[in-house]
């Protein structure tokens, strides 16, 4: 195994719980090939092929850098196996994508192909994998006419799909902006709002009472991420749909899932600790009729075209959000997933990109 840190400055400082983020911090992973077919769950490879991961910690959804480094900085060469997707997620997910691409690339096949057939869906209306996801354009909490501007912009862009951010603002304010955005785009485009955890349970009720005549696709996070028993009162009282994002940094999928708590799940790759657990994670939504949306944490192009394969092996996914790219000032190598008309062609070359980025180690 061979590693090499790298930083990306993002294009503007991101405003997190955990504080403000103004690059993004992390580790590339590269392996030999595989001759034994493994999709990035077990073992280690030793083909002729090669693979490259990523691993990019996120304070408060993995792990610190500094645990990820003494995993992959150690002795010896990890297989998925051997780290624990709990403890340091973004390490697994680095030596798992690298795994799952050299063994991808051995094969000659994309590595969605692959994911698609771990996942094993049943009753797809199309083949899988899919060749290309829809996304989501993000816009931020600004001023009425700033987001119905920033909204008509992603319209134009060709985006179907808007996740408006909100909890900042009073609820009024927030239920004015959004209704002024479902004005302006018309009934067709999908919207989203997403609190990031920002209301507590009145404020919550107030604001989705509000919002029920906008159609919306569902309000993600409307609580903080420990409250999920709250949440799923909270669903049960609303006719808006709840999808959560920060509770399945602090709760398992298993216990999201039992607690009845969410129409939908926002799934991210590296904190999950691998695109391998993150199909698996989508399949057991699908068979609790909760939908999954598949994002990023913030990761640079090694990492956002891994989820990109997630999304392809997930059939009709919802529209997700990958085009993250544009965060960064700068990054590893050339974008092979960019966004066109609201959507992102899945890479056909074997592994994640075929020699994409060979040359990064």
């Amino acid at each position: 195994m061979r590693v090499r840190p790298f930083s990306v400055d993002l294009s503007s400082p991101l405003r997190t719980a955990h504080g403000e983020i103004a690059e993004r911090e992390g580790i590339l992973v590269g392996v030999g090939g595989s001759s034994n077919g493994d999709d990035g769950g077990n073992d280690n490879h030793r083909g002729s092929a090669t693979g490259v991961g990523e691993a990019t910690p996120l304070p408060g959804w993995t792990e610190s850098l500094s645990a990820c480094e003494a995993v992959l900085d150690g002795d010896g060469s990890p297989a998925p196996s051997d780290i624990d997707p709990h403890e340091t997620p973004a390490a697994r997910h680095g030596v798992a994508v690298a795994v799952a691409d050299a063994a991808a690339r051995e094969s000659g096949r994309p590595l969605a192909a692959r994911l698609a057939e771990r996942a094993g869906f049943s009753g797809a209306a199309e083949p899988l994998p899919s060749t290309s996801v829809p996304v989501n354009a993000t816009i931020g909490d600004g001023s009425r006419s700033e987001t119905v501007a920033a909204a008509e912009r992603a319209v134009d862009d060709g985006y179907g799909c808007i996740k408006a951010k909100v909890g900042a603002r009073p609820v009024d304010a927030d239920v004015s902006r959004l209704r002024a955005v479902r004005e302006a785009v018309g009934p067709t485009v999908e919207l989203r709002a997403d609190a990031n955890g920002a209301w507590d349970l009145e404020t919550a009720r107030r604001a989705l009472d509000g919002l029920e005549g906008l159609d919306l696709a569902y309000v993600e996070q409307p609580l903080p991420a420990e409250s999920v028993a709250e949440t799923a009162r909270l669903r049960a009282e609303t006719s808006v749909p709840i999808a959560l994002d920060e509770s399945l940094a602090d709760h398992s999928i298993e216990s999201v899932l039992a607690a009845d708590a969410a129409d939908v799940v926002v799934l991210k790759p590296m904190a999950l600790g691998g695109p391998d657990r993150a199909v698996d994670a989508a399949r057991r939504a699908r068979e609790a009729d909760v939908e999954p949306v598949i994002t990023t944490t913030i990761d640079a192009v090694v990492a956002r075209t891994a989820a990109v394969h997630v999304a392809g092996a997930v059939p009709n996914v919802a529209a997700c959000g990958l085009a993250t790219g544009e965060l960064l000032a700068a990054d590893l190598a050339p974008d092979p997933c960019p966004v066109s008309d609201g959507r992102i062609a899945v890479p056909e070359g074997p592994g994640l990109a075929g020699d994409a980025f060979e040359d990064l180690l």
